[in-house]
């Protein structure tokens, strides 16, 4: 079957990958000009990080993973207030764990997609299933056939809003905004570590990445956003404005803003939706599922729904009823446990008042106990979903 996939972050080109591997011809297409950079850093563990030993591509991740040591809170003069080894992620994981910029990920996944069909600059704005068919209308002003469509573009999907209607409907603001961006030559430096200061409703981490780049991670409460900014200058300012008396080293980092040339700043959301599936149209990652970027495993997930919908349309030899219903019973349980996790771990960013921040620390701290650190870690990474094999189908 030929078929047009509409993103192409993480789970676009692993559901391409996959969808060649079965002898399909996906199509992928993507709204920016060219692979996006910089980014904010994910862990990554689990079935994502089977999935790209599945792929191959798990070499060249640890090449550009980094293996952090520590998280670590800090008051507004420096003083720290907890901090815990991420030992404990390691050991809960057998080894199987590590933290990379998203944009590296993406980065291998797409390099591993090799000689499938990739358009940057072009995405899909107009989707109509003729039954035996789709007829998808291209922002070059092209139109072309499809067998499916698929929608991995991302929390704000133009598929999903072409086939289910609007964002609106399946949105679930969590109450949290975040930007992310990343400065060269920052001073000063804690290798290794993924440090924060926090005060209620507000969150500045930073983590020290190669080349002498550090990545800021900003979250607020919506509270403090009085109106949501229009462009670039203004999420700057809105910035500003929120962090100006926040301490520690919020002076310095904003005082730097100006460098910056690409920040990602948005609501921090979670879509819910009964159905992934409409006709011949299917969504996967973010567009069916998002969990929130503070959930911590949205990567993993999406590469988990690509893995499994191409797998169920190579068991069913292409018969996307069955495979997308197969598709959804599989996965749909599973992932809104997932997102309903995510809205509790939502509070460790930006705590509401002092008493759940000092909760906050005080739990951190306790991850540091004998035996105690290892049951408080053990919920975070226990997982009930068993990747099925579709090699012998």
């Amino acid at each position: 079957m030929k078929i047009a996939i509409n993103g192409c972050g993480i789970g676009g080109p692993t559901l391409a990958w996959w969808l060649k591997k079965y002898g399909h011809e996906p199509v992928l297409f993507e709204k920016a000009p060219a692979p996006r950079e910089g980014g904010y850093v994910i862990d990554f563990w689990g079935t994502g990080y089977d999935i790209a030993e599945k792929m191959g591509v798990l070499p060249e991740l640890k090449k550009d993973a980094y293996l952090i040591e520590r998280v670590q809170t800090v008051t507004s003069g420096g003083w720290t207030t907890s901090s815990m080894s991420t030992k404990g992620f390691r050991d809960l994981t057998n080894g199987r764990y590590m933290s990379i910029a998203r944009s590296d990920l993406a980065r291998h996944l797409l390099n591993a997609c090799g000689s499938i069909e990739t358009h940057f600059g072009t995405s899909v704005i107009g989707v109509e299933d003729q039954g035996g068919e789709v007829s998808v209308q291209l922002s070059d002003g092209t139109e072309q056939d499809f067998d499916l469509v698929i929608g991995a573009d991302g929390l704000h999907s133009k598929v999903r809003e072409l086939a289910f209607g609007s964002q609106e409907q399946f949105e679930k603001h969590i109450g949290f905004y975040v930007a992310a961006y990343v400065l060269d030559g920052y001073q000063p430096r804690d290798e290794l570590t993924y440090i924060t200061h926090t005060k209620p409703g507000r969150q500045i981490a930073r983590v020290a990445l190669r080349d002498d780049q550090t990545l800021f991670l900003l979250t607020f409460t919506k509270d403090l956003l009085s109106q949501s900014p229009v462009d670039e200058a203004s999420e700057k300012a809105v910035l500003r404005e929120i962090y100006k008396d926040m301490g520690w080293e919020a002076d310095a980092i904003l005082s730097r803003m100006d460098e910056v040339r690409d920040i990602y700043f948005d609501r921090v959301s979670q879509i819910r939706m009964p159905d992934w599936t409409k006709g011949r149209v299917a969504l996967l990652g973010d567009a069916a599922a998002c969990a929130s970027l503070l959930a911590g495993e949205g990567t993993g997930l999406a590469m988990t729904e690509a893995y499994i919908l191409a797998g169920e349309l190579h068991k069913t030899r292409g018969d996307y009823h069955v495979a997308f219903k197969s598709y959804q019973d599989r996965l749909h349980s599973y992932v809104t446990q997932k997102q309903d996790g995510a809205l509790s771990f939502a509070g460790f960013f930006a705590p509401k008042n002092w008493f759940w921040l000092v909760v906050r620390d005080i739990s951190l701290n306790l991850t540091s106990v004998p035996y105690l650190g290892k049951q408080l870690l053990a919920s975070s990474f226990k997982s009930d979903l068993h990747l099925p094999d579709y090699s012998a189908a």
